[in-house]
């Protein structure tokens, strides 16, 4: 009972430092709960999803001309398929519409809402029954969550020229093909406006779409690439066939990327947290031992064990953190829907937050403990404080130590020679304060690099995906003119330069992986390659990091490429890196392909403008040349369309880190000066006494602590602008990345380190205005 008698004095002597401590762990234990559960989350995520709604772990498309009963038998009789379904679609290689503030050119299936299927089949999130029969689609819901489509709307469906309308009647969810960043989306029409879109498209839009179910979805990867090995696309490169297929591994590493990088940051940040939340507690309990020596002695005295006392300082840091981690873990319940809403925008999957107790409390039980521990090993320097020497004050028969700012021989003005004395009294103290002031602005400087490179400058982004950043491409509505095609487009009026630009789906010594194919990589804007060049000649590859590491090449080496029943042998001359296709891509030239396909030429042109609006050439393109163009795409609104989601769901993240930046300074920056003026309370009041002002004593103070914010926010700055892209580095090495090379704009890091001092230096005011309180007439009447 004496023990929780000594718990409860120890509180009520800093009750705002108690308040204070119990906002920083609840911030920490939050952090950490939320990116604990959407890591955890996400690990079954999909599984659950596909389960959920009876998902394919396979898809195939292809033009109905190209489909033999074969292709379906092959993924019937492979072993550990448990389910297949064929069925008709219709198919826009290349269709344009409205996403979000944009216009989107992605390719897209169209399925009969009425067709009875068990793969894959349409279940709405929410639905509209006064819609026409012959008007209704229903959408992926990414389209509500990100392209800004309510039910009821119009969606209008850009077609080789011609524009097809229809009215919004749900939108469902779907693990396959249900957001825009595998290159193909896919919707559901009613049976009526199936039918008859169907027939005004005609036959060369009618498809085939082959679903299959396994036993082990992680081996949905090598069915595809073991049905390539069996029949090698033939026609692909040569007659631009539609063919299109995709696997739900690779679909969950796509769309969970971004949500585990999200999730792992707010992880990272909260062990930043947890550390300055430690740190400060280190100096709390300190600060109690020193003041409260005196009381210690007097305790000894009357026969208190050190035990006894330790345990009354260690046990009330085990209670604010015990109550400040159910504090941080309930408010955490508040914050899942704004995730759950990331998570959807990213994923176009609905997530329901489930009450997880097991990591509540591993998220509580983490805070305490290394609260306990850190209180418990600070406080164990009362052991070795002798009665005596507690009674006295702490002082032992020599106790001085040295004076480096002597007033009468240093020189400089009173106030920075107080300031000075101040920081060499409080080394300890000031340590901590720069290590706190370091984490925090490492991860704002993070955060910040991160929303500038992926929500605003978008172009590191967007290259380290994989994607070309031209203008506007082009694509001819055969090989035969595309070359005269390209050099017309090449004389037109605002065009800097062409280049083109296609990928082919080719084996690379036994592997399934897709080839991109220019007749110059040079003139491309994503220079991808990190070590060695694109290839020049015929007989030259480059591959990607991922390519590399699966066989077992490098520069030097040679590989195996086969593609329509041809093989040829190349010389590897470079390494480059992306996103896209889990990182596994390789690299040819035209004439390098010719050796697989005699008679490829490329199809699609990339057109990179100067002083032309998109929109203009679009239209004189179209007028110009629309009869040898069969479609002309905006690859600037399609990247801004594409990339929204990401841009939303970053900057969301970093305003969280900044405000949990801003809050845990002005925490800290309290909760030290508080300190400071209840430790020298009665030496301002002297100084008062001698003829200091309030003013001239609040800046004493502030200066104190201004050079060591100053060097933390400097170091922290340092450290986010040169370890930045080595982190994502590290953290994107699992989808193909090597070498992260985001700009990192020192005047914005500049400007953020800055505005962190400023706030620092106004807080450390506002916290030393309750100088005004103390005068030499309060201490003489106390």
């Amino acid at each position: 009972m004496s023990i929780l008698n000594l718990i409860k004095a120890n509180l009520r002597k800093g009750k705002g430092t108690v308040v204070s401590l119990i906002l920083l762990i609840a911030a920490a234990s939050l952090l950490l709960n939320v990116g604990l559960t959407i890591i955890s989350s996400m690990s079954s995520f999909y599984e659950h999803k596909v389960e959920e709604l009876s998902d394919p772990h396979v898809v195939m498309m292809m033009e109905q001309s190209d489909y033999k009963q074969e292709n379906g038998d092959f993924f019937r009789n492979y072993d550990g398929v448990t389910a297949t379904e064929v069925e008709s679609i219709l198919v826009m290689p290349s269709a344009t519409m409205r996403f979000g503030d944009s216009d989107l050119n992605t390719a897209l299936s169209l399925l009969d809402a009425d067709t009875d299927r068990k793969l894959g089949p349409l279940k709405l999130i929410e639905k509209l029954d006064s819609v026409p029969d012959n008007e209704a689609i229903y959408l992926p819901y990414s389209y509500n969550r990100s392209g800004g489509y309510k039910l009821g709307d119009s969606i209008t469906i850009a077609y080789q020229d011609k524009p097809y309308s229809y009215k919004v009647a749900g939108f469902f969810e779907s693990t396959m093909l249900g957001t825009n960043n595998m290159g193909l989306i896919k919707m559901f029409l009613s049976g009526a406006a199936y039918e008859a879109l169907s027939a005004k498209l005609g036959g060369d839009a009618r498809g085939i779409l082959i679903s299959a179910a396994m036993q082990d979805m992680t081996r949905s990867t090598r069915i595809l690439d073991d049905y390539h090995k069996v029949y090698p696309l033939v026609s692909e490169g040569a007659t631009a066939k539609f063919h299109y297929m995709a696997d739900i591994e690779s679909m969950k590493q796509v769309n969970g990327l971004t949500v585990n990088m999200i999730a792992m940051i707010l992880v990272a940040f909260a062990v930043v947290i947890v550390l300055a939340a430690l740190l400060v507690i280190r100096f709390r309990v300190s600060n109690m031992i020193k003041d409260s020596v005196v009381n210690i002695g007097v305790l000894k005295a009357l026969g208190y064990t050190n035990r006894q006392i330790t345990s009354s300082h260690v046990g009330q840091f085990l209670l604010l953190s015990l109550l400040a981690g159910v504090i941080g873990v309930e408010l955490s319940y508040l914050f899942f829907p704004q995730f759950g809403n990331i998570l959807s925008t990213l994923t176009g999957l609905l997530w329901e937050q489930r009450e997880a107790v097991v990591l509540n409390l591993i998220s509580i039980l983490f805070v305490m403990i290394s609260v306990t521990l850190v209180a418990l090993f600070t406080s164990l320097r009362v052991r070795k404080l002798h009665p005596v020497t507690a009674l006295r004050g702490g002082l032992k028969t020599h106790s001085f130590k040295r004076n480096y700012f002597s007033l009468e021989k240093a020189r400089g003005g009173l106030q920075l020679l107080h300031a000075g004395k101040s920081i060499m009294i409080n080394s300890k103290q000031n340590l901590m304060i720069t290590l706190i002031m370091i984490a925090v602005t490492f991860a704002s400087v993070f955060s910040l690099a991160l929303y500038d490179n992926i929500a605003r400058d978008k172009t590191a982004f967007i290259h380290l995906v994989g994607a070309e950043t031209s203008n506007v491409a082009v694509q001819a509505k055969s090989e035969a003119i595309s070359g005269k095609l390209k050099a017309a487009i090449d004389g037109m009026d605002g065009v800097q330069r062409t280049a083109m630009m296609d990928t082919i789906t080719t084996m690379v010594d036994g592997q399934s992986i897709f080839a991109y194919v220019s007749d110059d990589f040079a003139k491309l804007d994503n220079q991808m390659v990190y070590e060695g060049r694109f290839p020049k000649f015929d007989n030259e590859i480059a591959i990607s990091w991922a390519v590399s590491k699966l066989i077992d090449k490098g520069i030097g080496d040679t590989v195996d490429v086969e593609t329509g029943g041809a093989k040829h042998t190349y010389l590897v001359t470079g390494m480059s890196q992306s996103i896209s296709n889990m990182g596994q891509a390789v690299y040819l030239t035209a004439s390098g392909v010719q050796h697989l396909i005699p008679n490829y030429k490329g199809l699609l042109i990339q057109v990179y403008l100067d002083g032309m609006t998109n929109t203009q050439f679009i239209t004189d393109v179209k007028a110009k040349y629309g009869a040898m163009a069969s479609e002309v795409t905006d690859v600037d609104a399609t990247i801004d369309s594409q990339s929204s989601i990401y841009s939303t769901a970053v900057a969301a993240v970093m305003g969280i880190v900044l405000v949990i930046t801003v809050v845990v300074i002005v925490l800290i920056l309290f909760m030290v000066v508080r300190t400071a003026l209840l430790k020298r309370r009665r030496d301002f009041g002297i100084m008062k006494a001698t003829g200091y002002t309030t003013s001239q004593l609040m800046n004493q103070l502030t200066f104190s602590y201004m050079p060591i914010m100053l060097v933390g926010v400097m170091i922290g700055g340092a450290l986010g602008a040169l370890c930045t892209n080595g982190i994502l580095t590290v953290l994107l090495s699992s989808s193909g990345i090597h070498n992260v090379q985001f700009t990192i704009k020192l005047p914005m890091i500049t400007a953020l380190c800055i505005a962190l001092v400023v706030l620092a230096y106004a807080v450390s005011m506002t916290a030393a205005y309750r100088m005004k309180h103390i005068t030499p007439h309060g201490l003489i009447t106390e």
